[in-house]
C-alpha cells in the first residue's frame, strides 16, 4: 500500500474572509457571553480563558514528530494526523483513500484549500457564539483537524489523531475538530488528547461531527491531559436519516475537566450509543455531561457511563435524554454509576429525562456508592492483598463499559491507561 506521509513545518495560512469575520465577532463578544450550564459542576473559577496564546520561546523550540509526538501506529497502513502545540506536524494518508477523495488534514489548511466545503459545515452543529467557551475558542483558535469522507466511501482501517498540548510553556491550547461524513460512508476515528510539560495552561477543544444519511461514525477518544491543564472538551454530533454515531470515551485527564458531549438524532431511524469511563484522583474535579436529543422518528439513544473516584477528588455524571415533540417511537436509555474509594471523595450521578412525546420508550438507572466490603472480604479471603482486591473490584466495575467499546485495540489501550491511573492506589488512601 502506498501512503503519502508529510512532516510539516510551521506555516501561516491566509484564512478565508468568512472565517475572519466569524472570528472577529467572537473576539468582540466572547467575554460578555454566559458560561455553558453543566448541572452540579462549578468551573467558573477555573483558568480556562488564558490570555497567553503564543509563547515566543515555543516558536523557536517546537514539538517535533517522532521525538515529542508519535502515534503508536504504522503510518504506512493508517490515515493519521498529529497536531502538536500550535501546528500540525504530521499528516499521513494511504493513496487509496486519497484517490477516493478522503481528506485528513490541518483545519487551517482545509480552510485555505477547500473554503466552500469547510464553510458549509463549520458552526452548523455548535453555533459560533453558543456560549463563552465556544466563542473564546473561536476567537483565539490556534489550530485543529479536518476530516472529510465522501459519499459511499467506507474506510476499513481507523483514522487516528493526536492532539498534543505543549505545556512546556504557558500558552493556551484552543483546538477545533471538524468531521464530515457524506451519505452512506463510514469510519472509525480514534483521538488521543495529551500534554507534555508541567506549566499551568488552559485547553478548550471543540468537536463538530456531521454524520449524514446512512453514514456511520465510531468516535473513540482517550484523554490523558496532565495535572496542570484545565480542560473544557465539547464534542457534538448530528445525524441524518438512518445514520449512526457511537462514542467510546476514556476520560483519564489528571487536571480539572469538563466533558460536554451532545448527540442530536435529527434523522429518522438514526442511533447513538455513548460509552464513557472516567477516573478522578487527587484533588481533581471532573464533570461529564452526556446528552442525547431524539428528534427523528424511531431514533435510539443510549448512555452508559461508569466512573471511579479516589482520594479527595470529585466526579459528576450527568446523563440527559431529551425526546422532543414529534419524535414518535423514540427510545432513550441511560445508566450512570459512580464508585467512591474514599470517604473524602465526592460523586454525583444525575439522570435527567425530558420527554415531550407520548409514543416513546425511556428509562434510566443511577447509583453512587462506596466499594462493596463483602466483595473485598471474599477476595481477601482467597489470599489477595487489600490493594489487589480493590483493584479487581474497580476493574470489574468499569468492565461492562469497556467491553461495550467497539474496538479491541482501543479497549486494550484504555485498560493500560486505567492501570496507570490506578497505580497510585495505596491501602491507606482508600476508605478513609
Amino acid at each position: 500500500m502506498t501512503t503519502e506521509v508529510f512532516y510539516l513545518l510551521p506555516y501561516a495560512y491566509e484564512l478565508p474572509e468568512w472565517f475572519n469575520e466569524m472570528r472577529d465577532e467572537a473576539i468582540a463578544q466572547w467575554e460578555t457571553l454566559p458560561l455553558p450550564k453543566i448541572e452540579r459542576a462549578k468551573f467558573h473559577r477555573w483558568p480556562l480563558f488564558s490570555s497567553d496564546f503564543v509563547n515566543e520561546e515555543a516558536l523557536f523550540n517546537p514539538l517535533t514528530y517522532g521525538t515529542d509526538a508519535a502515534l503508536s501506529l504504522n503510518v504506512e497502513e493508517y490515515a493519521s494526523i498529529t497536531h502538536a502545540g500550535n501546528q500540525t506536524i504530521m499528516e499521513s494518508i494511504p493513496m487509496e483513500l486519497r484517490e477516493q477523495g478522503v481528506l485528513v488534514m490541518d483545519l487551517f489548511e482545509a480552510m485555505t484549500e477547500y473554503p466552500d466545503l469547510v464553510q458549509a459545515h463549520f458552526g452548523t452543529v455548535i453555533a459560533p457564539q453558543d456560549d463563552k467557551v465556544v466563542a473564546y475558542n473561536l476567537a483565539h483558535l490556534n489550530g485543529g483537524i479536518f476530516i472529510y469522507i465522501p459519499k459511499n466511501v467506507h474506510v476499513t482501517q481507523p483514522i487516528e489523531s493526536l492532539l498534543l498540548a505543549d505545556a512546556r510553556y504557558q500558552q493556551a491550547f484552543n483546538k477545533r475538530v471538524l468531521i464530515i461524513l457524506e451519505e452512506n460512508s463510514s469510519i472509525d476515528y480514534l483521538e488521543r488528547v495529551q500534554s507534555t510539560g508541567d506549566e499551568i495552561i488552559s485547553s478548550t477543544i471543540i468537536v463538530e461531527a456531521i454524520v449524514k444519511s446512512g453514514a456511520s461514525l465510531k468516535y473513540m477518544a482517550i484523554d490523558t491531559m496532565g495535572q496542570n491543564v484545565s480542560n473544557y472538551i465539547k464534542r457534538y454530533a448530528q445525524t441524518g436519516r438512518d445514520a449512526r454515531v457511537d462514542w467510546a470515551i476514556g476520560e483519564m485527564n489528571d487536571g480539572n475537566t469538563v466533558l460536554d458531549l451532545d448527540t442530536y438524532l435529527n434523522g429518522n431511524g438514526s442511533e447513538s450509543q455513548v460509552a464513557i469511563v472516567g477516573i478522578s484522583n487527587g484533588k481533581q474535579i471532573q464533570a461529564i455531561d452526556s446528552k442525547v436529543v431524539n428528534r427523528g422518528h424511531h431514533t435510539i439513544g443510549n448512555i452508559f457511563q461508569h466512573g471511579v473516584i479516589l482520594d479527595r477528588a470529585t466526579l459528576t455524571f450527568n446523563g440527559i435524554g431529551l425526546i422532543e415533540n414529534g419524535a414518535k417511537h423514540a427510545d432513550a436509555q441511560q445508566e450512570s454509576r459512580v464508585l467512591m474509594l474514599s470517604d473524602k471523595a465526592r460523586g454525583d450521578a444525575n439522570p435527567i429525562l425530558l420527554i415531550e412525546e407520548f409514543e416513546v420508550t425511556a428509562g434510566h438507572a443511577a447509583s453512587v456508592g462506596q466499594i462493596d466490603e463483602q466483595q473485598l472480604y471474599y477476595l481477601m479471603s482467597r489470599g489477595l492483598t487489600k490493594e489487589l482486591a480493590e483493584y479487581l473490584v474497580i476493574r470489574g466495575f468499569l468492565g461492562p463499559v469497556i467491553l461495550s467499546m467497539p474496538s479491541q485495540r482501543v479497549r486494550d489501550e484504555l485498560i493500560e491507561v486505567i492501570d496507570a491511573k490506578l497505580a497510585t492506589i495505596k491501602a491507606d488512601d482508600l476508605n478513609g
